[in-house]
C-alpha cells in the first residue's frame, strides 16, 4: 500500500504561511487562532520527515526543499 494522501488542514497551513511568509498572516488567512498553524506545519513536517521552516524571532523562512516543493504547487 502506498503514502497516505498529506494531511490537508496542514497543506493549507504551509501554503498559506509560505505565501504571506508568517504563520500569524496565515492564521489571519485561514481563520484560525494563531498557535494552530505551528500545529499544522509542525503535523506537516512529521509527515514529511523534513523541516519546512526556518523559524526565527518574528518571521519563519522557507528552508531549500521546503521552496522548491512549494513553487511546484
Amino acid at each position: 500500500m502506498g503514502r497516505k494522501i498529506p494531511p490537508l488542514n496542514a497543506l493549507r497551513a504551509f501554503e498559506a504561511a509560505a505565501r504571506t511568509g508568517s504563520f500569524k498572516g496565515a492564521a489571519a488567512e485561514l481563520n484560525e487562532a494563531q498557535s494552530a498553524v505551528p500545529h499544522h506545519i509542525s503535523h506537516f513536517e512529521r509527515y514529511l520527515q523534513c523541516p519546512l521552516f526556518v523559524r526565527q524571532f518574528r518571521s519563519v523562512t522557507l528552508t531549500q526543499q521546503a521552496r522548491a516543493s512549494f513553487q511546484s504547487l
